[in-house]
C-alpha cells in the first residue's frame, strides 16, 4: 500500500510575521520577505507557504502576485495553534559575536520562553544589537518549526534583575564553586537559569544571588565549559526534569 504523503509538506517555506494572522487574511510583503519568496526561491502565484505570527499558531497561505518587490499573499488554512511553552527563563552573560548568535538558536531551538542577557561585573560583551539577536531567533524558530517565540529582554545588570526578583521564581545559577546537582535542584513551576560571563561570577556577586529565598546554586560536572556550551547543557537539563521532553 503506497504511503501517504503528509500535507501540507514539511518542505513548504516558513516566514514569521509580526502581525496577526487569520482565516482568509490578505498580505502584502515587501523588504526582505518579498525578496527571498520572490527572488531568492522565485516562487510564482499557487505556490503556497507557512506563516506563524507568535500570537495564534500556524497558517497556510497561498501566493496570490508576485513581483519584484512585493509579494501578496492569502491565507487559506489553520495549521495549528501556538505551541505551548515551558515557563523558563534563561539569563546569561553576553559573550563575543558568533558565539552569542549560536546561544541565541539553540536557546530558541530547546524551548526557553524568555531570554535576558545580563551584565556582570566580568562581562566583556556590553552592548548587544537587539534587532540581530532577535533575527537569529526567528530564522531559528522558522528553521525548526516553532510557531512561539522566545520574549528578548534588554541588557540588565545583575543587582537589577536581582532585586525585582519574582518570588515565584526558581533561580538555578551554575556556580563554579559547586553546587547541587539539576536532578537535586529542579522544582516544579517557573524557573531561570543564570550563566555567568566567561571569568565567573565575582564572590560578591555570588553572594547577592544566593541571598535570593529561590536561588540554588548547581554543577554542571567535573569539566569546565564555555559560556555557550554550559547554557545549551542547563537548559537541555532542565527540560529533561521539568520540561516538555
Amino acid at each position: 500500500m503506497p504511503a501517504t504523503p503528509a500535507w501540507p509538506p514539511n518542505t513548504l517555506p516558513r516566514l514569521f510575521l509580526d502581525q496577526p494572522l487569520a482565516q482568509d487574511a490578505h498580505l502584502t510583503l515587501d523588504g526582505p520577505a518579498a525578496n527571498y519568496l520572490g527572488a531568492v526561491l522565485r516562487l510564482k502565484p499557487g505556490a503556497q507557504v507557512k506563516l506563524f505570527d507568535d500570537r495564534t499558531g500556524e497558517w497556510l497561505a497561498e501566493i496570490v502576485t508576485a513581483e519584484r518587490r512585493a509579494v501578496t499573499l492569502a491565507v487559506t488554512r489553520h495549521l495549528r495553534d501556538r505551541e505551548p511553552v515551558p515557563d523558563l527563563w534563561l539569563l546569561a552573560a553576553p559573550i563575543k559575536k558568533g558565539r552569542i548568535d549560536w546561544l541565541m538558536e539553540k536557546a530558541c531551538e530547546l524551548g526557553v520562553a524568555r531570554i535576558v542577557p545580563v551584565l556582570t561585573r566580568r562581562t566583556i560583551v556590553d552592548r548587544l544589537n537587539h534587532d540581530r539577536l532577535r533575527a537569529h531567533l526567528i530564522e531559528a524558530a522558522e528553521q525548526c518549526g516553532r510557531t512561539a517565540l522566545p520574549d528578548l529582554a534588554d541588557l540588565t545588570p545583575l543587582d537589577t534583575l536581582l532585586k525585582a526578583w519574582p518570588d515565584d521564581r526558581q533561580l538555578l545559577f551554575a556556580d563554579e564553586t559547586g553546587g547541587q546537582s539539576f536532578g537535586q535542584a529542579v522544582r516544579p513551576g517557573p524557573a531561570a537559569i543564570l550563566i555567568g560571563p566567561e571569568g565567573g561570577f565575582t564572590p560578591e556577586e555570588r553572594d547577592s544571588i544566593r541571598a535570593i529565598p529561590k536561588a540554588t546554586g548547581v554543577t554542571l560536572g567535573p569539566r569546565i565549559l564555555r559560556a555557550d556550551t554550559a547554557m545549551a547543557a542547563a537548559v537541555a537539563l532542565w527540560m529533561a526534569h521539568a520540561g516538555d521532553w
